[in-house]
């Protein structure tokens, strides 16, 4: 029996037809397996998981038909790879890696598939997850499936185009600068990164370790909800900047709400209260995400979505966070540095690419790590490197740390105002495919309203809010206090019950 609209359907829906056993596992996978392989040339794939992949549905459609109930037993999605993963190749969007096949499972892919979800592939991605628009992938770049000719956003834009142009219901994506928001919003998608510390690093290709997240890509802040219920929690033995705090079950208060009579807000102070709708809430709205580097559609957009928060209740408060601007120079010196120190382990000795001639070890090395390289990553080996060494430490890397502290207390200063923080995500929408190529320094300011929420550690997400300039998706971010995910989604929740963007999808791709 064909379900040509399976592809049409969410992660929460998916999983309430296959509680009921309207649809299988089995007929979901193939049925987006076929999609991936019509749409190849969109570039979200990296690596398809056929077998493994019907084998796992098939063992979805048992323990369901045994009356197993779990929230997304049989559910498809795919990772971004830069997750390790046992029965795929794992490359990172690199040369370095190609071929690579890791003998264990990173914890969040390991977490998922105790949840019953079926892994389809591995998404393309910026080479070791450095770039704002997918096309510093090694292998090709992804297409946005609102216009082909754009950037689906970075790193995580193979899971942003693959989410967008329904070939898979969810997919993991990893944030150290903005890069689940970035993409996210780009390409008309909801996309949530955690609390620094909620979810497991272990198993996740490191680019700057004080800085990367993973977290979920998809349509609703419901199937984020659904996702991250699973992924988060702690993981102390394997990943030492896991937090100590244990998973919550954030759905739930969600799927209560879906009445629109209640929400799932959480008072700043910690305490649970409902609200009807968003009565109570204050949003605050930093003046520095509304500048003359924010393109007037993108402006546009997400002032009408704050004003759809205004009728559901909220109430706009004007904040400041006043260092925004130096975010850039700070994470543009923080991360390289922590890549320079995580990438040395890539030196054609154990793993990884090696060049085929060489005379010496010191030559491997530099010829390995030539050839295995791309130009992006080299760039900020030579930066990272260079502010590490001695005579340029305290000069850069110390002082930039220092400045990423007094980041994080503006933010603290500013939750003693308001409850969550909202802006947009990009100050433009999704530019063309090599656009930027020759303009780093314009590659890097498009992440200028999400650096500073991933220096200070917070939660922050992008839900679709509308269209700017050319006709493309514009997302509105919302950035939380530490460990205020489900006041997040809660939030987000409301408005999407009120407003049906984040169920647009490319023309395309709706067939």
């Amino acid at each position: 029996m064909s379900h040509p609209s399976l592809h049409q359907l969410g992660v929460a829906e998916l999983a309430v037809q296959l509680a009921a056993r309207e649809v299988s596992s089995i007929e979901v996978t193939r049925h987006l397996l076929a999609r991936a392989q019509a749409h190849q040339d969109l570039g979200a794939y990296l690596a398809l998981n056929e077998e493994a992949a019907l084998a796992q549905a098939q063992a979805a459609d048992a323990r369901l038909a045994a009356g197993e109930r779990t929230p997304l037993l049989g559910v498809p999605l795919a990772h971004k790879d830069i997750f390790v993963t046992r029965d795929l190749p794992t490359t990172a969007g690199s040369k370095m890696l190609e071929g690579y096949r890791s003998p264990f499972d990173a914890t969040v892919v390991a977490k998922l598939a105790d949840a019953g979800m079926v892994n389809l592939g591995k998404l393309n991605c910026d080479e070791f997850a450095m770039g704002s628009g997918n096309d510093n992938s090694a292998y090709a770049p992804a297409h946005n499936p609102w216009d082909r000719s754009r950037i689906p956003g970075g790193s995580s834009g193979g899971s942003a185009a693959a989410v967008a142009a329904r070939l898979v219901p969810a997919a993991t994506g990893t944030d150290t600068g903005g890069s689940i928001r970035q993409p996210a919003s780009l390409t008309g998608i909801t996309g949530i990164k955690p609390t620094y510390g909620r979810c497991s690093r272990y198993g996740m290709v490191a680019f700057a370790s004080s800085l990367d997240q993973a977290g979920p890509m998809a349509r609703s802040a419901l199937d984020c909800a659904l996702l991250l219920s699973a992924m988060a929690g702690p993981d102390l033995d394997r990943d030492s900047t896991s937090l100590d705090h244990p998973a919550e079950d954030f759905a739930t208060p969600l799927i209560a709400s879906n009445s629109g009579a209640v929400s799932a807000y959480s008072e700043s102070d910690g305490g649970q209260k409902s609200f009807k709708n968003l009565q109570g809430l204050r949003i605050g709205l930093p003046k520095e995400f509304f500048g003359d580097g924010c393109a007037p559609g993108v402006q546009a957009a997400v002032r009408a979505a704050l004003a759809e928060f205004e009728k559901l209740g909220a109430t706009l408060v004007d904040i400041s966070l006043p260092r925004t601007e130096l975010s850039i120079p700070v994470y543009y010196i923080i991360a390289p540095a922590e890549a320079s120190s995580n990438l040395s382990r890539f030196d054609g000795v154990k793993f990884g690419h090696r060049a085929k001639q060489y005379t010496d070890l010191a030559d491997m090395y530099k010829k390995s790590r030539a050839e295995g390289f791309g130009p992006e990553v080299q760039k900020r080996i030579m930066i990272g490197t260079y502010v590490l060494s001695h005579g340029y430490y305290d000069a850069y890397y110390l002082k930039a740390q220092q400045i990423r502290r007094l980041i994080a207390q503006d933010f603290q200063q500013a939750f003693t105002q308001c409850d969550v923080i909202a802006g947009p995500v990009s100050p433009t929408v999704a530019w063309k495919i090599g656009e930027k190529s020759d303009d780093p320094v314009a590659n890097y300011l498009a992440d200028i309203y999400t650096l500073s929420t991933s220096l200070a550690g917070l939660p922050g997400m992008s839900i679709p809010a509308g269209f700017g300039e050319h006709g493309m998706p514009v997302g509105l971010q919302l950035i939380g206090n530490y460990f205020k995910e489900a006041q997040l989604l809660g939030v987000a929740h409301q408005f999407q019950l009120a407003t049906d963007w984040h169920t647009r999808a490319p023309a395309e791709f709706q067939t």
